[in-house]
């Protein structure tokens, strides 16, 4: 049995009723089918699936987010692939979708995270678990949002993503979204979404708060030093790119991740 769903790019699907051959292209949705008990359904994920660490390490892999192998993902017969538009690469999945349906999120706000959820989680019957994850992710983020809420400043922040050339997340990323939640001003408002940014370019900005992320580029406290040298003023802080950017059941740690990042930031007691 089959029916027809449509995707966050608004795409008809057709998928099976109860899909039981799962591939995930994108790292934070697999964890979420593995957090909603999809454990024998998932049959492939990437190399950058990290999470859980026991999966990661037993489940084929088809590849990276942007480049698959097509015979292993031949081999695993999927009867459902589930990807992402901005971290797949649209080539591949457009011919991927020529031999398998594919259901593709589009993720740009909280809303749009909390969505993705509710919408995988009725395509692998999981609706039940899905709806109680959303209300635990809704409650956290409400408790950050009260805290900041109370706070008289917005920092000027600047999220770095990137080394050599330096990238930074700007206005139209998931990542802007959850800056804008923790209360900081993203001072790059660009029609791009990682632009690179020169070292005179992020000088004369003059960010209130640098943030360095953990990943795609491992960011670690050397980093922290050279970028003082540019920017002597500003706060610098290495930050969970995780939770900054994977919209699965890891927003549950996010809420209070946030909070206790602006607290810590403005000098507040955290207890």
């Amino acid at each position: 049995m089959h029916h027809l769903v449509i995707d966050q790019m608004q795409q008809k699907v057709k998928i099976p009723t109860q899909p039981c051959r799962i591939i995930s292209l994108v790292p934070s949705q697999t964890e979420l089918l593995f957090y909603l008990g999809l454990d024998k359904e998932v049959v492939g994920i990437t190399k950058f699936c990290i999470h859980p660490h026991v999966m990661f390490k037993s489940k084929p892999r088809v590849g990276g987010t942007k480049k698959y192998d097509f015979e292993k993902i031949k081999s695993l017969k999927p009867d459902l692939i589930i990807g992402n538009k901005e971290e797949n690469d649209q080539a591949q999945i457009e011919l991927l979708k020529k031999e398998y349906p594919i259901w593709m999120s589009d993720i740009f706000t909280l809303e749009d995270a909390l969505e993705m959820i509710l919408e995988i989680g009725k395509m692998v019957n999981k609706k039940s678990a899905a709806n109680k994850l959303i209300k635990n992710i809704k409650i956290s983020f409400e408790q950050c949002r009260q805290v900041i809420r109370q706070l008289s400043h917005r920092p000027r922040a600047a999220y770095l993503i990137w080394k050599n050339p330096t990238m930074i997340a700007a206005s139209q990323t998931f990542i802007n979204e959850m800056l804008q939640i923790a209360g900081f001003e993203n001072i790059f408002d660009s029609e791009f979404r990682y632009p690179q940014v020169s070292d005179k370019k992020l000088a004369v900005t003059k960010p209130d708060v640098i943030l360095l992320s953990s990943e795609p580029f491992p960011f670690n406290e050397k980093h922290v030093n050279e970028i003082q040298i540019i920017c002597p003023n500003a706060e610098i802080r290495l930050v969970d790119g995780e939770i900054f950017s994977w919209y699965g059941n890891r927003l549950l740690l996010a809420g209070s991740y946030l909070k206790n990042l602006r607290l810590s930031i403005d000098n507040k007691d955290l207890t």
